[in-house]
């Protein structure tokens, strides 16, 4: 089972304090929430466990392995941060097939299936472009999951969803859970994080509480 451990990481970031000595450990088959306002440190805590950023201070360990050391990035992790990013002048199926390339680690029915659990069409030869923001968060979501990860970082995935993209989200949470895989879970929405998550941290000036 997949163990991600925080030790004591801070992040100093144009002279602010940003994270400030987080120590966590976190286990699969697991929902964790991260609560806190805009700029309360949670979606630099998601990148530094996503690899994307280095902590100013601290270590985060990966299945023992020490991330920025042993690897790079986390082996196995699929993540949406922020804005979903694709090629504007291909299609969502385009897109995710070209990203598989890179592992060939699942094939092009995998892929279609994937596509049509977030509620959307695998033949649509519409380009990504033209999805409406909806759309795109929903292909933000295949991306994320459709190679099968053992660790699943998703900052905000409700934005641009509507009420049936909410409980799409919510199986999708739920079935990735289910096979066994640590999911991280920024929400505004309170009740949506509660349903949700087993545990919920809050975050509030780079200071951690559960």
């Amino acid at each position: 089972m997949t163990t991600i451990r925080i030790e004591d990481v801070s992040k100093e970031f144009r002279g602010q304090t940003v994270l400030d000595h987080i120590s966590l450990e976190l286990r699969g088959n697991r929902v964790i929430g991260f609560k806190g306002v805009n700029g309360s440190g949670k979606t630099m805590l998601m990148r530094i466990i996503c690899g994307l950023v280095f902590p100013t201070t601290g270590s985060v360990f990966i299945n023992d392995k020490k991330l920025g050391t042993d690897m790079d990035f986390p082996e196995n992790l699929g993540v949406l941060i922020e804005n979903p990013a694709f090629l504007d002048g291909y299609s969502g199926y385009s897109n995710l097939k070209m990203l598989a390339s890179v592992k060939n680690v699942v094939g092009d029915e995998e892929i279609k299936n994937c596509i049509r659990r977030v509620g959307l069409d695998p033949e649509d030869k519409k380009k990504f472009k033209k999805y409406s923001l909806g759309m795109k968060q929903r292909l933000g979501i295949a991306g994320a999951i459709f190679e099968k990860p053992e660790i699943l970082v998703l900052d905000e995935p409700t934005n641009a969803l509507d009420s049936a993209g909410i409980e799409m989200l919510k199986h999708v949470v739920a079935e990735e859970k289910e096979r066994g895989v640590l999911v991280i879970l920024a929400c505004h929405d309170k009740e949506i994080l509660e349903e949700l998550a087993d545990e919920i941290y809050e975050l509030e000036n780079g200071i951690i509480s559960g």
